[in-house]
C-alpha cells in the first residue's frame, strides 16, 4: 500500500470548500484511501493550522468550525506525532531548504516515512524538497 501525506491546503479542503480549487482530487484521495489503495498520515501540526485556517482564514463562527472539526477528526488519518530525531530532521531540512519549519515538518514525514507529499500549496513545498522526498501537486493527484 501507498503512504500519502497531506499538508494542510488538501486537509482542509474536506472541511470547508468555500474558496478552495482541485476538490476532485482531494475527493479522489480519500476514495483511494476508503478503497485500500493507499494510506494516509499527517504530523500532529496539521491539527493547529486547520484550527487556524478555520479561525482565521474561513472566518467560521464557533458552531460551524465544531462542524468542521469534527469532520477532521473522523477522517482516515493517522497523526504523527514529532519524536526528537524527527524534529532534527525536520530542522535541518528547514535550514538547508530554506523554508519554514511547519513546511519542513511535512517533507520530513514524507522522507521518514518514503511516502510522498500532496499539496495544493506547491509553491512553497515543491520548489525544493530534498533528496528522497517526492512532492506532487494536488491537482496532479
Amino acid at each position: 500500500m501507498n503512504t500519502l501525506i497531506i499538508d494542510t491546503s488538501v486537509f482542509v479542503k474536506w472541511l470547508n470548500q468555500t474558496k478552495e480549487g482541485n476538490l476532485e482530487s482531494a475527493d479522489k484521495i480519500l476514495r483511494d484511501v476508503r478503497s485500500g489503495q493507499v494510506e494516509l498520515i499527517a504530523p500532529e501540526l496539521v491539527k493547529y493550522e486547520i484550527g487556524n485556517v478555520l479561525l482565521k482564514g474561513k472566518q467560521l463562527t464557533p458552531h460551524q468550525a465544531y462542524i468542521s472539526l469534527s469532520t477532521a477528526y473522523s477522517l482516515p488519518v493517522t497523526f504523527i506525532s514529532e519524536s526528537e530525531e524527527s524534529a532534527r530532521e525536520t530542522y535541518s531540512l528547514a535550514f538547508n531548504l530554506g523554508v519554514t519549519y511547519y513546511d519542513a515538518s511535512f517533507l520530513s514525514l514524507a522522507k521518514q516515512y518514503n511516502a510522498t507529499l500532496i499539496t495544493d500549496d506547491f509553491k512553497d513545498q515543491g520548489k525544493k524538497p530534498g533528496p528522497g522526498v517526492k512532492v506532487i501537486p494536488l491537482k496532479d493527484y
